[in-house]
């Protein structure tokens, strides 16, 4: 079986210390259920993978067992060609999507060439009790609508979520600091109003403030609207 072979593969690029650090960096994965493989090895193994005759078999085998066959699954269906494929197998991985690492470094590039569809998938997306689902959405907001295709309803979307995970509100946070740093003055009312939770309010602007995008002066602006109550 084709899962067999992939573990045998992945013990063989086993980095016992690389795994250590894994471990504490992505809590909300049990440790044992961790290899550690370095992700340039994921990467080139599920490039490689992906060009199998079982590699539909490898996919459909949910959910899986180790860290690391998340992450081949979600490097995979990133490399793939055909967008109706890779919105349905996406949508089908994300509910046992459990860690910040695998949602994030998903990121099929063919979604770019399909932004009106994107959208209808981050509508259902975004709407999801689930950590890891909703955080996916607002990533891909966050990737694909914060340029040319950017519109203030988005921002709006994104500042009406309510969650008391901590994956969801960083994502939130990410979110809000790159649409200061993209979008300055559509983002900016958000934080002036406080249309959003005081953590996350605090939090996007400390993360603005770290960034190189942001301008000195417009740093010293936000650092007046930190809520203390």
């Amino acid at each position: 079986m084709i899962k067999d072979t992939i573990y045998q593969e992945l013990i063989k690029l086993q980095d016992k210390g690389y795994r250590d650090m894994q471990i504490t960096i992505i809590p909300t994965v049990p440790a044992e259920s961790i290899i550690g493989v370095r992700t340039p090895a994921l990467r080139k193994m599920a490039k490689e993978l992906s060009k199998s005759d079982d590699v539909l078999e490898f996919l459909g085998e949910l959910p899986h067992k180790y860290f690391e066959e998340n992450q081949l699954h979600a490097f995979i269906l990133s490399g793939m060609k055909d967008a109706k494929s890779a919105f349905e197998l996406v949508d089908k991985f994300l509910p046992y999507v459990d860690n910040w690492a695998t949602c994030d470094q998903m990121s099929p590039k063919v979604f770019a060439k399909e932004k009106a569809l994107l959208l209808e998938y981050i509508d259902r997306w975004i709407k999801s009790d689930m950590t890891y689902v909703k955080r996916f959405a607002i990533g891909m907001l966050m990737e694909h609508f914060l340029d040319e295709d950017f519109k203030t309803s988005y921002l709006t979307k994104v500042s009406r979520i309510r969650s008391d995970e901590y994956y969801v509100n960083m994502m939130t946070a990410w979110y809000f600091a790159t649409a200061l740093a993209k979008q300055y003055d559509a983002a900016l009312p958000y934080i002036e109003k406080q249309k959003l939770d005081k953590w996350t309010h605090n939090k996007s602007i400390r993360k603005a403030v770290e960034s190189y995008r942001i301008t000195p002066e417009q740093k010293e602006y936000l650092k007046t609207l930190r809520r203390k109550a």
